[in-house]
């Protein structure tokens, strides 16, 4: 009698492959085949490449090619490399153009030189670029042995600026070194970064107590704050603050630390304001600046109009009206406003979006890497730039109070552009140094070398 055929439940393309197992029992090993289903498209290799993208059917559900594209080329080891250098160098001359734009009256007026405020900010980009290569060649063993040096000079040059500081517009945030003047708090922002990364870092394995994510880094960190505070710089003040939140967060700090901590922030914010008239006035007046047009709201009242009359694609650059005497410090803390006069909506969303870009890549470098120094510098530098554009953004669209910050890579300033560079170089370095990352730049270096030789 025969057996019984079994009826094929499956596709006509699945075909049954015989495959052995071992099965052990007592009287010793016997060998059984087992018969499993593989589809014969799942043993085709497909080819890789961008030319691998397969089209989705009408009505399927797989991810359109393109989607897919995108997704292979971020996925790239040098991707976030290019992310950087091509988001920075973009910044950097849009803020070039836009410092010539703005300060070319001021200049003329008060230097008898059109071209006397952008020739200074090329003396900066020249300063600022070696110091970025540099700083993306150091290696991580060097930068972390400058952590506690670079916070004990940060700290002497805020407390002799509090001391001996020059003042402008109010502040006391300026530190005469011969002949130039030079901003310390933007320096310390980077040193801030580099100490608490190399302690946390250090505390890798300790990081569940709530003493070791505080101590030193928190009480060290109030010391600057307090320093920036007594020359009543608030704007920077906030930035200092927001570093050290960040840093407790990437952490693991616990919930409640930061309701503590934004409850006393905004307390002694509260208490700097009421002592203060003039700031008190800008912070009553900021979201209404026509309440006081002819005082404390005439320099945001003028960059809304700035931003108003530029529309979606802009006068044209060279064509802001705002920057002939009505607009205060235009290139400095209110080049966002002339930028949207000149350039348009689309202008202002290309350098948020740039900003962004910034942050994705730098985000990405924290994620991707196994040091946990890289991870938290690398986060610290992200809340420095994010924190710093939102507040001047915020200002120039009087959803925040005028507390005079500038606009990184963009605004005029050496200060400011210099250690940025160094921070976002330090940054390049991270990512270069990301083990397919640095496969990738030597097979390429090695590739180069082989096509000179070949046309010698």
């Amino acid at each position: 009698m025969g057996t019984p055929s079994r009826r094929r439940c499956g596709p006509a393309s699945t075909r049954r492959t015989p495959t052995t197992s071992t099965r052990q029992s007592r009287t010793g090993t016997r060998r059984v085949a087992i018969t499993t289903a593989q589809p014969e498209q799942s043993r085709r290799r497909l080819p890789s490449g961008w030319g691998a993208l397969r089209r989705p059917r009408a009505g399927s559900g797989d991810r359109p090619g393109w989607l897919a594209g995108v997704r292979e080329a971020v996925d790239r080891p040098l991707t976030t490399y290019y992310l950087l250098v091509g988001s920075v160098a973009l910044l950097l001359t849009i803020g070039l153009i836009m410092v010539l734009s703005a300060s070319s009256v001021y200049s003329y007026q008060n230097l008898g030189d059109s071209y006397a405020v952008v020739r200074r900010q090329l003396m900066w980009v020249g300063l600022g670029l070696p110091a970025a290569w540099v700083a993306s060649r150091v290696p991580l063993r060097l930068i972390r042995s400058l952590a506690f040096p670079g916070y004990l000079v940060s700290l002497l040059l805020l407390g002799a600026t509090a001391m001996v500081g020059v003042e402008v517009n109010g502040n006391t945030n300026w530190l005469a070194v011969g002949p130039i003047q030079i901003q310390p708090s933007e320096i310390a922002k980077l040193s801030l970064i580099i100490w608490a990364a190399h302690i946390y870092a250090h505390k890798e394995r300790r990081l569940d107590s709530l003493h070791h994510v505080l101590i030193p880094v928190v009480p060290g960190m109030m010391l600057a704050t307090t320093l920036v505070v007594v020359g009543h710089d608030l704007g920077t003040a906030l930035v200092f603050f927001a570093i050290m939140i960040g840093m407790l967060w990437v952490v693991g700090a616990p919930t409640r630390l930061f309701l503590l901590a934004l409850l006393g922030v905004s307390t002694v914010a509260l208490a700097l304001a009421a002592t203060d008239p003039e700031r008190l006035a800008r912070i009553t007046n900021f979201a209404d600046p026509f309440k006081d047009y002819a005082g404390t709201g005439w320099q945001p009242a003028h960059g809304l109009y700035a931003m108003a009359s530029g529309g979606v694609f802009g006068e044209g650059i060279g064509h802001s009206q705002q920057k002939w005497g009505r607009l205060p410090e235009a290139h400095t803390d209110f080049i966002f406003a002339v930028l949207g006069e000149e350039l348009g909506l689309v202008g202002t969303l290309l350098v948020l979006a740039l900003f962004l870009t910034i942050a994705f890549a730098i985000i990405r470098v924290a994620r991707q890497t196994t040091e946990p120094f890289v991870r938290y510098a690398s986060f610290g530098v992200v809340i420095w730039l994010l924190g710093q554009m939102i507040i001047n953004v915020g200002m120039v669209l009087a959803v925040l109070p005028v507390i005079g910050i500038p606009l990184p890579l963009v605004s005029y300033g050496g200060s400011s552009l210099v250690p940025t560079l160094a921070a976002l170089g330090m940054v390049i370095g991270f990512a270069r140094r990301e083990p397919a990352a640095a496969r990738a730049l030597a097979q390429r270096r090695r590739a180069r070398s082989a096509g000179l030789s070949a046309r010698r």
